[in-house]
């Protein structure tokens, strides 16, 4: 189904096929009703799900300054194909009527691109559809990516994928309560290290060192974040890592999300880093790989070069499939509570270094 918001559209006339394409038009139906707000349901990954009633004038400014920074003009493209429950999918519907754009939608699958041959101007996917995509994103001109960190692999397997040096692909900073996302950096055909803020969004650091943003058009409220950033200037951060997932090992504060890129730039699998209690180091630093053990892959984990000895994990478990969160986000807090379950039966290898309670360097 293709809704061309360039053109007048007969809603009583449209014919749903899919129960994906019912739950569009009756988004759709919400957004042109008299109501000045949609409600919006939140993933849940930094705490229980939630209903947040989103002013729609708020939704359009954010779609207005995502669609500027990407050039995007009206009879432009787009391809829709993911769920339209949360904001990403609510916010793809809403850039194109912002844009008066071409919206094609496709089932938001793992692997939305498998029967998708046509050129789009613009498409938002999470980091598992485009690995599952790979052969098909030199269709997408503009193409960002979000929900989840893109590892190293990945990033490695885009750039060699022949895309178009025409095409761009970025990755976004972004949450529900802030329409979407605030921050976008590219990662082709350049790969930027900083993510840049969108017009009308301001960001600053709290004594935490967490990321504090106020978009007045997007949210009345300061948001006060978990996210540990730096800040290059007042337009530009890198994240580090969650404040909550820091990992205090032998005085040794961790960022696990920087951690686990480390370990992606080797292997494909999932991977996540937790701290479990523990009498020598406060926290001992235990690495947990989705998936089966196999020769191969510890291969890849003794070519790991970890940033010192102490970022080593003093252990290392198989897990075959980690918890997310209704949206496909790993859970963290569930895992840890699984681990010790986990550790009892799943295979794993210990450190090849002493262990050391002193950070080194």
């Amino acid at each position: 189904m293709i809704f061309d918001f360039s053109e007048h559209i007969d809603w009583e006339l449209l014919s749903p096929h899919t129960a994906f394409e019912e739950k569009v038009i009756r988004f759709l139906k919400d957004w042109f009703s008299s109501t000045k707000t949609v409600p919006v349901q939140t993933s849940g990954s930094t705490g229980k799900p939630k209903i947040l009633e989103i002013e729609k004038k708020r939704m359009l400014h954010s779609a207005k300054i995502t669609c500027d920074y990407l050039d995007l003009k009206n009879g432009d493209s787009a391809l829709l194909c993911l769920p339209v429950e949360y904001i990403s999918g609510k916010m793809m519907i809403v850039r194109s009527i912002e844009r008066k754009l071409k919206l094609h939608l496709v089932n938001p699958t793992s692997t939305p691109l498998e029967d998708f041959n046509t050129e789009i101007n613009f498409c938002a996917m999470s980091p598992l559809q485009v690995a599952n995509s790979l052969n098909k994103i030199h269709l997408i001109k503009n193409l960002i990516i979000g929900g989840a960190q893109i590892s190293e692999s990945l990033k490695k397997k885009v750039e060699k994928n022949n895309v178009p040096v025409a095409n761009r692909i970025f990755e976004t900073y972004g949450m529900s309560e802030t329409l979407s996302h605030i921050a976008l950096k590219q990662i082709f055909p350049n790969a930027e290290p900083y993510f840049t803020i969108l017009d009308g969004v301001e960001i600053s650091k709290n004594e935490r060192g967490c990321l504090t943003i106020s978009a007045p058009k997007l949210n009345a409220e300061i948001l006060k974040t978990n996210d540990l950033v730096e800040l290059k200037n007042k337009k530009q951060f890198r994240f580090l890592g969650r404040f909550d997932n820091v990992i205090n090992s032998a005085g040794l504060k961790i960022y696990p999300e920087e951690l686990e890129n480390v370990v992606k730039e080797q292997v494909s699998n999932e991977v996540i880093f937790i701290g479990v209690q523990n009498e020598m180091f406060g926290e001992k630093l235990v690495m947990i790989i989705e998936g089966t053990e196999s020769p191969e892959l510890k291969n890849h984990l003794s070519l790991l070069n970890y940033p010192t000895k102490n970022h080593r994990p003093k252990e290392i478990i198989f897990m075959e499939n980690l918890p997310r969160t209704p949206n496909g986000k790993v859970d963290r807090m569930a895992l840890k509570k699984r681990w010790a379950q986990a550790s009892k039966f799943a295979p794993n290898i210990s450190n090849p270094e002493k262990d050391s309670p002193h950070p080194q360097s």
